[in-house]
């Protein structure tokens, strides 16, 4: 059965490494029959989280009027969340953090969800990934009855493109037709 694939690119850098393994992640699963859907998130307006809770008391609706009201239905709808980021000073870049921190309006209804997380680093030692992976499986534990599916590492990777001759390609387009 085809499912709905959102894509959450947190690239700053349109064809950058991590958004290129979203491509090809993309490629992958529509290949397999599902609707998808890339979100580069640096071409929106997505303001950060005021904590306000302005949502908690209006339906889950924020104060903010920018992109992320046309994105959360999305968030909504899809049957499958691919959290994508370059990993800076170990963590997630800021604008994937900004969404995960906007999802709070929303957190009461977003729920069974299977999710993908793709990263990618200049650094390439044992422990690169571990505290941005940390803040992708803390954003899913923020999910009931979300189910961890795959994730890749794409290690050493630095300028833009360097990941075209990485294994990692096709790691991404495989889980992407494995959906």
């Amino acid at each position: 059965m085809a499912k709905k694939v959102l894509i959450l690119s947190g690239s700053p850098r349109h064809g950058g490494n991590s958004d290129t393994l979203c491509d090809q992640f993309l490629k992958g699963a529509s290949e397999a029959g599902h609707e998808v859907e890339k979100y580069f998130i640096s071409a929106h307006n997505i303001g950060y989280c005021s904590a306000c809770y302005y949502c908690s008391s209006h339906d889950g609706v924020c104060c903010k009027k920018d992109d992320m009201n046309a994105l959360m239905p999305k968030i909504l709808d899809a049957d499958v969340l691919v959290f994508a980021s370059p990993v800076y000073m170990y963590s997630v870049s800021a604008q994937l953090k900004a969404v995960f921190d906007r999802m709070v309006a929303k957190y009461e209804v977003i729920r069974d969800k299977e999710l993908y997380y793709i990263m990618t680093a200049a650094e390439d030692e044992e422990h690169t990934m571990d505290t941005a992976l940390a803040c992708m499986r803390g954003m899913a534990d923020c999910i009931p009855g979300s189910k961890e599916m795959g994730v890749i590492f794409g290690k050493g990777v630095y300028q833009k493109g360097e990941i075209l001759d990485t294994p990692y390609m096709r790691q991404a387009y495989e889980m992407g037709k494995n959906v």
